[in-house]
């Protein structure tokens, strides 16, 4: 019955849509707003010049500054993105981020300070603002199309979810299942409607206009949110006076985080797996029961007719078999539109019941645990 609630729901969120590569070209603004780019990085040698190399490359036809905020890395990212910002045909600032206050997230308080730096002096803001991580490549024309589409539809805030990378065998395992269960979650054919209490975004790539994130008290709203993405798409939706949008990038859009095994995504998941619950045990009771029986119940009825069968156990023997063929099936056909996203196999489609445990582990461990260790805070 839950699986095929998961079918039959009218959002049909497993469906995996919108696609921005299924976007119609939308017609050009004239003139073309400012931009803004604000990249928080916190220890990214390795990636942040591959981010810049691909924002200074972009094709935009309006005013367009970047704003890299180093929070005390460690590891030489400040000198690395000035390295890689050398030479390039767009502004590019790499500021050095001050202590971190009280009540702020570590991530928030670095966007925070490129809002200030954007606006110094007396500067007037930019129009539109983009808030882009540390480990998104972007394809020259990726601002072109958000900020065309997203002046075209009226949205206050246009976000895109970047392709994460699947290549190894725990991302193979893990990141289609995270993808769906975002979708699962947050139904973007109902969060994209401006007369929904329900918004998202994706933190990767969150294009939001600046009088909208203003009129929303702009990111001190959010200073405490280790969900800040979703917490942002939230606070300008209801009090910056517009609508939001999210579709799944294709390719304009990427992350080059590696997870090359499953404790780098167990620790990704438990950072924010207890709070995204409001941190009620009581939710968390609920969502694990229903987990496994999702994720485990197919699998169990299915062995359990089987053994019957074969013993000559009855009709409920075969009542089992039947269960948990039909809900193994079902569980396949849901997640058959995020596999072949990811350019994997019909195989990967039945290990959505290991998935699926592995990921309710990670919850439980979030929540007696908490985001120790989980990342950047």
């Amino acid at each position: 019955m839950v699986w095929a609630g998961v079918l039959l729901h009218p959002a049909r969120p497993w469906d995996m849509h919108p696609v921005d590569a299924d976007d119609p070209a939308a017609p050009h603004p004239d003139p073309w707003p400012s931009v803004g780019v604000i990249v928080p990085a916190r220890n990214e040698r390795l990636l942040i010049g591959g981010t810049l190399h691909g924002l200074t490359a972009q094709d935009y036809p309006g005013p367009l500054r970047i704003v890299v905020v180093d929070d005390r890395s460690g590891d030489g990212t400040a000198d690395v993105a000035r390295a890689a910002a050398a030479g390039s045909p767009r502004p590019v600032d790499v500021v050095s981020g001050q202590a971190l206050p009280d009540g702020w997230v570590g991530k928030v308080w670095a966007m925070q300070q490129g809002v200030r730096h954007l606006a110094r002096d007396g500067a007037p803001p930019p129009e539109w603002i983009l808030l882009t991580d540390a480990d998104i490549r972007h394809t020259p024309d990726s601002l072109r199309l958000l900020v065309g589409d997203a002046v075209h539809r009226g949205v206050a805030l246009n976000s895109r979810m970047a392709r994460l990378r699947c290549r190894s065998v725990a991302e193979r395992l893990l990141i289609p299942p995270f993808v769906l269960f975002f979708f699962l979650l947050y139904p973007l054919r109902w969060a994209n409607r401006a007369g929904s209490r329900l918004a998202s975004a994706a933190g990767g790539c969150i294009l939001v206009r600046s009088d909208a994130l203003e009129a929303g008290d702009g990111l001190q709203a959010v200073r405490g949110a280790l969900i800040d993405d979703l917490a942002l798409a939230r606070r300008v939706k209801r009090h910056g006076g517009g609508a939001t949008r999210l579709a799944l990038s294709r390719d304009r859009v990427r992350s080059e985080r590696a997870y090359d095994d499953l404790g780098s995504v167990w620790h990704m998941v438990r950072r924010c797996a207890f709070t995204q619950l409001n941190r009620s045990w009581l939710v968390l009771i609920g969502v694990l029961v229903v987990m496994l029986l999702m994720f485990a119940g197919p699998p169990v009825a299915l062995v359990a007719g089987v053994a019957g069968v074969t013993t000559g156990g009855g009709l409920w023997a075969g009542v089992a078999l039947a269960i948990g063929a039909l809900a193994w099936a079902a569980m396949a056909v849901a997640s058959g539109p995020v596999t072949r996203e990811f350019g994997l196999g019909p195989a990967w489609r039945m290990a959505l019941p290991v998935s699926g445990l592995i990921y309710g582990a990670m919850t439980l461990d979030s929540a007696l645990r908490g985001p120790r260790g989980g990342g950047w805070r």
